[in-house]
């Protein structure tokens, strides 16, 4: 049975991990969001988030963007290349209904394992 969760080791957690991936991305992105990915040498792929103030002034708003990106992410951590992510919100992420911003995401994801299959 494939467990689903979204455990700590799947967590991007420390400004080197960050640091490691804002390096030489891969990249793929809508106008609202960009998400970086990098290699790496674990069998897992880890998730990261920045959700700035800059475009989501209160915390509710922010913490909808990063519940959605997790739960996303927990959903298709299976199918996903063995990458470190980053999920960047950008200006105009909070136009976006749920609905909407999963269609983004999930384009994104299907484009990153498209990135990695190439490479």
């Amino acid at each position: 049975m494939v467990k689903l969760n979204f455990s700590r080791e799947l967590r991007l957690l420390t400004p080197v991990h960050f640091k490691y991936v804002f390096e030489q991305p891969f990249r793929a992105s809508t106008p609202e969001i960009t998400i970086l990915a990098r290699p790496n040498q674990l069998t897992h792929p880890r998730l990261g988030l920045t959700v700035a103030k800059k475009h989501l002034k209160r915390a509710h708003d922010r913490n909808r963007i990063k519940r959605l990106c997790r739960e996303s992410f927990r959903l298709l951590q299976h199918n996903l290349p063995n990458y470190d992510f980053v999920v960047v919100a950008k200006k105009g992420i909070a136009r976006l209904d749920n609905p909407t911003f999963y269609q983004h995401l999930d384009k994104l994801w299907h484009r990153h394992i498209r990135l990695a299959q190439k490479s």
